[in-house]
């Protein structure tokens, strides 16, 4: 905007109605322009965690056993509510839990994960105790229902859409892999969960942010030199809250540093771009020195901080395994950090090692590059019945020549193909449009899955995908976005002007196929249900859902 325009706008500003137009008119500009969804932008997205919560409550109990990586995660809650920090357990650790008596030994042991995760599935075990699997799996079943909460409500600010942010919910909460990750006592789902509420925190401060920065013009006369470097913005309390989060995410998974990473260098661009775009003279300077250095220099500890209240129980303890290997007679600085930091620093340096030299063989290990095709989903659970044999786990007996009972990690495929075609379209949008929506969609594929491709030789898994699951919703919602707009603009390419009628045709045409693709979805959902959760079905039942071989 030129000087001699601000100026007009001073003038206007005179009067209270010229003020507040001159405001809506630099948050218009930002593109922070205010949006009131009314009641249903609070109702759809409240049904739809109910309907999630149940989804993933429902025969939460089945199968009653340790299934794939809950025979440690399970048990390393239940450590930390007896000790504080994880212990070893015996060789019949498995059968003792599931006969109700736990015993593990009173010796440290070393994990290479963060507690935080562990801390949360023992919220669920406090309540509900071990005799059932019902307790070491809620916690996970609230977080998965949270996140199909959280992304309605993003999707609809995003896209200024109660109707888009409700398929974004409802595409979540029936989707499969979403699904089975909530129903399993396994860290993801909570790394999703923090993960996805930072984006969310991120979101609000940027038009928080933005809204503030538009205030700022509208009040300042345009020949002001504080056009030069403009406002400085220090209180941004939903980004301090998304430094506690991203700290929480990282305290589940330390994989969750990439999000720390490529969030922040979006934060940045953010900033940088809303200084351009009001005017501000020296808009990259400014905008490192006001936002981004003191983004850093309170985000970041905040995080630190919070990361390092979850190992709390280990810090405080005795026998944590490592908690006393530390150079007892440190030189320099070292001397002035707690013996207790000291030697969880060396435990880091440990786990470090270990994530990264990672490379054992696996039945269901899978390249990153294979997982936009659901190359090889885990399964996480199969157990064979024959005819007349009774299935342990619920007391159904095999009618049928044989039976299958499974719990395979596998993708809506609707969806999860659906998102991979989204995602090339919203690379092409950004490429083409430089839409901050497509960029902030993109940096969670980065962050969640991308950032794998930097360890080709480690062995990895299709459930990470789990962290960057909301971005792929958050394609197919864009796909949903662009065919509601199809054949809707006032005149076509040809340059005739499109009647009325024709218009709220083309709206009732596109609303129609983007809801027959959520009832389809949802169909296919309906179909693969019993391999989510380990339904008692006829094995050729479970074959047919087999679609490729290497799903087996």
């Amino acid at each position: 905007m030129s000087r001699v325009n601000r100026a007009d706008s001073t003038t206007e500003r005179r009067s209270p109605t010229g003020s507040r137009g001159t405001r809506l008119f630099f948050e218009t500009k930002l593109g922070a322009e205010r949006f009131a969804p009314g009641v249903w932008g609070w109702v759809i997205p409240l049904a739809v965690f109910v309907c999630a919560l149940g989804l993933r409550l429902y025969g939460l109990n089945n199968p009653h056993a340790l299934i794939f990586d809950e025979t440690y995660y399970a048990k390393d809650a239940y450590a930390l509510l007896q000790a504080g920090y994880e212990l070893n357990w015996p060789d019949s650790a498995d059968d003792d839990w599931l006969a109700g008596a736990p015993q593990p030994t009173n010796e440290g042991s070393y994990v290479v994960h963060p507690p935080l995760g562990k801390w949360l599935i023992a919220l669920g075990i406090l309540p509900f105790g071990i005799e059932d699997p019902f307790g070491w799996r809620f916690s996970a079943a609230v977080a998965g229902a949270l996140g199909a909460l959280l992304i309605s409500f993003i999707a609809q600010r995003m896209f200024r859409s109660v109707f888009l942010g409700g398929i974004a919910g409802v595409l979540t909460a029936v989707e499969g892999h979403h699904l089975v990750m909530s129903r399993v006592a396994l860290l993801d789902i909570f790394l999703m969960l923090f993960v996805l509420a930072a984006f969310g925190a991120l979101l609000v401060d940027r038009y928080s942010g933005r809204r503030r920065l538009a205030g700022w013009a509208a009040e300042t006369s345009g020949d002001s030199a504080q056009w030069t470097t403009g406002p400085v913005l220090l209180w941004r309390p939903w980004r301090l809250a998304a430094g506690v989060l991203l700290g929480c995410a990282v305290a589940v998974k330390l994989s969750a540093l990439s999000f720390v990473l490529v969030f922040g260098i979006m934060v940045v661009l953010w900033d940088l771009q809303a200084r351009r775009i009001i005017g501000v003279r020296k808009w990259v300077r400014s905008g490192l020195l006001f936002d981004a250095l003191p983004a850093t220099l309170t985000v970041l500890p905040l995080a630190a901080a919070t990361y390092l209240v979850s190992w709390t129980g280990w810090l405080v303890s005795e026998a944590g395994w490592g908690r006393h290997a530390y150079d007892p007679d440190p030189s320099g600085l070292a001397a002035l950090v707690p013996s207790a930091i000291r030697a969880l620093w060396n435990y880091h340096g440990s786990a470090a090692d270990f994530h990264t030299g990672l490379d054992s063989e696996h039945e269901y290990a899978s390249h990153p590059l294979t997982w936009p095709f659901m190359g090889r989903p885990v399964s996480m659970h199969y157990q064979g019945r024959s005819q007349g044999e009774e299935y342990e786990h619920t007391g159904e007996i095999c009618q049928a020549e044989s039976c299958s009972s499974a719990v395979v990690d596998l993708a809506n495929p609707l969806i999860w193909w659906a998102g991979g075609v989204g995602l090339l379209v919203v690379l092409a949008l950004w490429l083409g449009r430089r839409d901050w929506r497509y960029g902030a969609i993109l940096s969670g594929f980065i962050a969640g899955g991308a950032v794998w491709l930097l360890f080709p030789d480690r062995t990895m898994f299709f459930f990470y995908t789990i962290s960057y699951h909301p971005f792929v919703i958050l394609t197919v919602v864009v796909l949903a976005s662009l065919l509601l707009r199809a054949g809707t603009g006032t005149s076509d390419r040809a340059g005739r002007v499109r009647s009325a009628a024709e218009i709220v045709s083309a709206q009732q045409r596109n609303t129609v196929m983007v809801l027959c693709f959520v009832l389809l979805s949802v169909a296919v959902s309906v179909f693969f249900w019993p391999v989510w959760t380990a339904e008692f079905i006829p094995y050729d039942q479970w074959r047919l859902r087999m679609w490729v071989q290497s799903w087996i």
